[in-house]
C-alpha cells in the first residue's frame, strides 16, 4: 500500500506521464478534456475512444452502441443533479459498468471523478467487491477527494500515482 503523501504523489504520477508520454493513452486523454470542455455529451467516436482508454477488450461491444444512445444517455448523464442517475445511466450503454462509467465521468467532470481502477484500489489498500454498487462508488469517490485534497494534488494526478505505484509494486509482493 502507498504511503500517501505529497512526495509520493509527485513521485508516481511524474513516472507515469514519463511513461506515457506521446503516446496514444497520452494523445486520446487530451483530446477527451477538450472535446468534453465544449460539448455536453459524448457521440460514437468519442466514446469508443474512452472506452478502449480505459480496456481495449470490450472494443466489439462499445462498437455496437449506436450514436444517437450514446449522445442520449451521456447527454442526460452530465446534465443529471442525481449522482447516482448520472452513474448508473450510462449502464444504458453496452459495455458499460462503474471502471468504464467512471472513465466516462473523469473526462467530463475531472475536477469530481476519479477513475476507479483495481490498481488504484490495490494501492490504497482496498480489497475490490465482488461486485460495484453505488454505495462503494460514492466511498471510493469520497476517498480519492480527499487523498486529493491532503496533498494539495487534482484527482487526476491521484489517479495516476496510484495505478503507477501499483504497476511498480503489486507483483512483487
Amino acid at each position: 500500500m502507498i504511503e500517501i503523501n505529497e512526495r509520493n504523489i509527485i513521485k508516481y504520477s511524474k513516472i507515469y506521464d514519463e511513461r506515457n508520454r506521446d503516446t496514444v493513452n497520452e494523445l486520446v486523454e487530451k483530446e477527451m478534456y477538450a472535446w468534453l470542455e465544449t460539448h455536453r455529451y459524448l457521440d460514437k467516436e468519442q466514446f469508443v475512444k474512452i472506452g478502449l482508454w480505459k480496456s481495449r477488450r470490450p472494443k466489439k461491444i462499445y462498437e455496437s452502441n449506436d450514436d444517437l444512445t450514446i449522445r442520449e444517455i451521456t447527454e442526460f448523464s452530465f446534465n443529471t443533479k442525481s449522482e447516482k442517475a448520472r452513474i448508473e445511466s450510462l449502464f444504458v450503454l453496452n459495455g458499460i459498468l462503474y471502471p468504464a462509467a467512471s472513465a466516462i465521468l473523469h473526462f467530463a467532470f475531472p475536477d469530481k471523478y476519479p477513475i476507479l481502477d483495481l490498481r488504484a484500489l490495490w494501492a490504497i489498500g482496498w480489497i475490490p467487491p465482488r461486485s460495484y454498487n453505488f454505495e462503494f462508488w460514492q466511498t471510493y469517490c469520497d476517498k480519492i477527494k480527499e487523498i486529493s485534497e491532503s496533498v494539495s494534488k487534482d484527482i487526476r494526478t491521484v489517479d495516476k500515482a496510484l495505478w503507477q505505484y501499483s504497476k511498480i509494486h503489486q507483483n512483487k509482493k
